[in-house]
């Protein structure tokens, strides 16, 4: 399953389940299929990624095959950031 976030600030970001199910569960949306990070909400979702990158760059890859976080969110973070400039929302699943 894709999982394709949207919003009138960005072009569309698509991911795959496991990739996208992570990142949400990182940032507190853990298990939703549907759903909408509001204007507001976007300063606490890109802190939690960014906390997260931090900690497993501290901790170090336990796999040196496995795609950092870092890699990973990095599309992520780089829309929730232009939306929050231009306070727009952010959604999946619709």
């Amino acid at each position: 399953m894709l999982y394709k976030f949207k919003s009138k600030a960005t072009g569309d970001l698509i991911m795959l389940e496991p990739d996208a199910k992570r990142l949400l569960k990182i940032m507190g949306r853990e298990d939703q299929i549907k759903g909408i990070f509001l204007a507001d909400q976007l300063p606490l979702a890109i802190a939690a990624l960014e906390s997260a990158v931090a900690e497993e760059e501290h901790d170090g890859l336990q796999d040196p095959k496995q795609i950092s976080l870092r890699q990973r969110s990095s599309p992520m973070l780089k829309m929730l950031k232009q939306c929050l400039n231009q306070s727009v929302d952010v959604v999946w699943g619709v």
